[in-house]
Formats: C-alpha cells, sequence, structure tokens
C-alpha cells in the first residue's frame, strides 16, 4: 500500500508535471518548427518562381535597332537612354548635286533577323521623301520586324472633304504609309501620338498595323507635381478636344468651352463648368497659331480662374507663333503660368528651348515602351 502510495506521488511530483510541459512545448515547438519551415520552403520557392517570370520577361523583349532622321536625334538618343535594349543606328543623309537624296544605310547587312524601327518627323513636305526613301528600304533587309514612330502625323487635321474639290491629304499620307513592304515578320507596327481625328485610324490599310497612343500621362504625372494639385481644373477647348480626352482625365474637375458666333465673329464662351479660384489648364492635341487657346485663357481669366496653364501634345506654331506666347511679350505677359508640349515637333522644341512659360515633356520613355509592344 506504502508502495503504490509512493507511486502516487511520484506522478503528481511537480518534476514530472515540468517534464510533461516540456514534452508537449517540444512538440509544440516541432510544430512550429515545420511550420515556420515549410513557409521558408513557400518564400523560397517564390523568390524563385519571381527570378524565372523577370527571366521569361526579358527573353520576350526585344533588341531594337533604333534609326533616325535629322530632326528627331535628340528625342532618339533619349529614348536610348531609358532602354539597354535599343541601340542607336545611324544614316548618312547626303544629296546629289541636283538637290535629289543620296542616302546610305550604315550596318545594314548585320540587320538580318533583327528588330528595326525608324523614328520619324514630318515636319516639312521636303524632307518627307528622304525619309521615305528609307521606311520603304528598311523592311526588305530582311528584319525581324519593323515599327516606324510618327509622333506627329501632320496632315492629320486636312481629313475633311466639305466640298468638290477639297483633297483630304491625311488620307493621301496614310495610304502612303499604308504601302510600306511587309518585313519577314509580318506588317509595320505605326506609332502615332494622339492623332486629330479618330477616325484617321480607318485610313491605314493592312499592311501596316497603327498603334495610337497618348502623351496625356505625362501631363498627369507634371500637374500631380505641382503645389495646390488639388486646386486644378481641366478645360476644353471645344466638344472635340473633350471627347477625344476626358476619359483620361475624368479624376479633374473640368471646363468645356465653346465657340459660338456673334455677328461676324466667332467667339469663345464658357458652356459648362467653373474656373473660379481655380489652377485651369487648357488641354489639346495640338496648336498652330494659338488664337484659340489665347480666347480661351481671357474667358477662363473673367471668370474667375486663379491662373491658366495649357498643354498639347503637339505644338506646331508655324511662322514662330510661339512668340504670341512668352512672357516678353507685352500683350500676353504671364497670361499663362506654363504651357506644356511634348517633343514631338523637334523644331518647335529648339526654338522655345528656356523661353518661359513653355515647358517640354519627353515622349522618349513612351516610346522606347511602345518599341516593346
Amino acid at each position: 500500500m506504502l508502495s503504490i502510495q509512493t507511486d502516487l506521488n511520484l506522478v503528481r511530483s511537480p518534476v514530472l508535471q515540468v517534464t510533461k510541459k516540456e514534452r508537449g512545448w517540444r512538440r509544440g515547438s516541432e510544430r512550429r518548427g515545420s511550420t515556420a519551415e515549410k513557409e521558408r520552403q513557400r518564400a523560397e520557392k517564390m523568390e524563385v518562381d519571381k527570378v524565372e517570370t523577370q527571366q521569361q520577361q526579358q527573353q520576350k523583349q526585344k533588341q531594337v535597332h533604333l534609326f533616325y532622321c535629322v530632326e528627331t536625334e535628340e528625342l532618339a538618343r533619349n529614348v536610348a537612354a531609358h532602354s539597354e535594349l535599343i541601340t542607336l543606328q545611324s544614316i548618312n543623309w547626303r544629296n546629289f548635286d541636283d538637290g535629289f537624296p543620296n542616302l546610305f544605310i550604315n550596318n545594314a547587312e548585320n540587320l538580318r533577323g533583327q528588330h528595326v524601327a525608324f523614328l520619324a518627323s514630318f515636319s516639312s513636305p521636303g524632307v518627307i521623301f528622304e525619309q521615305l526613301s528609307v521606311i520603304y528600304a528598311l523592311p526588305r533587309l530582311f528584319v525581324a520586324s519593323f515599327s516606324l514612330v510618327l509622333p506627329f502625323f501632320p496632315t492629320g487635321s486636312f481629313e475633311r472633304m466639305e466640298e468638290e474639290g477639297d483633297v483630304a491629304t491625311a488620307f493621301t499620307m496614310a495610304r502612303i504609309l499604308s504601302n510600306i513592304p511587309i518585313s519577314r515578320g509580318g506588317p509595320t507596327s505605326l506609332v502615332i501620338y494622339d492623332i486629330h481625328a479618330l477616325q484617321e485610324r480607318f485610313y491605314f490599310g493592312d499592311h501596316v498595323l497603327p498603334l495610337f497612343v497618348t502623351g496625356i500621362p505625362l501631363l498627369k504625372q507634371r500637374l500631380h507635381q505641382l503645389p495646390e494639385s488639388d486646386k486644378i481644373v481641366v478645360a476644353f477647348p471645344d466638344d472635340g478636344a473633350w471627347k477625344r480626352f476626358h476619359k483620361l482625365l475624368d479624376h479633374f474637375p473640368m471646363v468645356v468651352c465653346a465657340k459660338v458666333r456673334e455677328d461676324d465673329k466667332r467667339i469663345v464662351r464658357i458652356k459648362e463648368g467653373n474656373p473660379a479660384g481655380c489652377h485651369v489648364v487648357i488641354v489639346d492635341d495640338l496648336v498652330q497659331s494659338g488664337g484659340t487657346l489665347i480666347e480661351c485663357q481671357k474667358v477662363l481669366a473673367a471668370h474667375g480662374a486663379a491662373k491658366v496653364s495649357a498643354y498639347v501634345t503637339h505644338g506646331v506654331f508655324p511662322k514662330r507663333s510661339w512668340e504670341r506666347f512668352t512672357h516678353k511679350d507685352n500683350g500676353m505677359e504671364n497670361a499663362f503660368a506654363y504651357f506644356w508640349i511634348t517633343d514631338s515637333c523637334p523644331h518647335t522644341v529648339k526654338a522655345i528651348t528656356n523661353k518661359p512659360p513653355f515647358e517640354v515633356l519627353s515622349l522618349a520613355g513612351s516610346i522606347a515602351d511602345a518599341l516593346q509592344i
């Protein structure tokens, strides 16, 4: 009896109870260790999968040989600076004594099986022929694919035939580009920014694949960098600009203007929206003389806009009409706080450098991305 009681006391002793707890802790620790090991293995697998995915994406990316015309050399260098996958190539732009082009594509023998692109600028009728000569030649060099980047489609505003005899030169240009020879990889990819009329996408034939891109993301990024970015209102000079861009800027309050006829004049009026007390940014695809933007600025200021700025993707500005907007011009001094353009029109970029209120938002990064599509 005494022996049995002694055994029971031993069973109930604190030492044995601690031992039981220790065994339980060890089992729990083993389970936790097993769980931790599984988590570690899962994390390692995820990291391996991530690396493999990145490698697969890199394998899918193209090494692109980028040619350019004389006007777009600076933009081409900026594009190449955005990606190690882009290699610049050159062309000898020469002329015969009679003025016709004498052209030579450097490194042509090494382009077979390579992805090739050309960065064009059709700034005047005089430079179009020599660039088209190169554009038609490059796909014939047995390249894997060919992309033509034409940031500004210059004839885009001449797309209507309102009476018999009108010539829609936008359609003519589209037909010319549609006849670029097919490369080994198929039709040419044609990259254009903010084409003036959306229906012009249907002007192109099946030998090219138009890729229509916008410069609006550059504007949005810049607006978010401004002080009091919550006080920005976007204004459109007409219904056409609103239809083109409002979905890309729908997180901003909006003002829509319209041209109305009074007697023999067309006057800008605010159709909807309130600019009072805000920094109003007028948005459009291109500017020529700038008369409409100036009239919009006057109306917005008269309705209480704290300050007015403008953005256009294509700053065409024929006959140096950009001078109307500089802060040195007495008639427009400080009328525009900022005037943003892209570098789609190289001649304008050179002309307005370091001239307030102009500021250039470069398409280089966007073009580099487009060449990988």
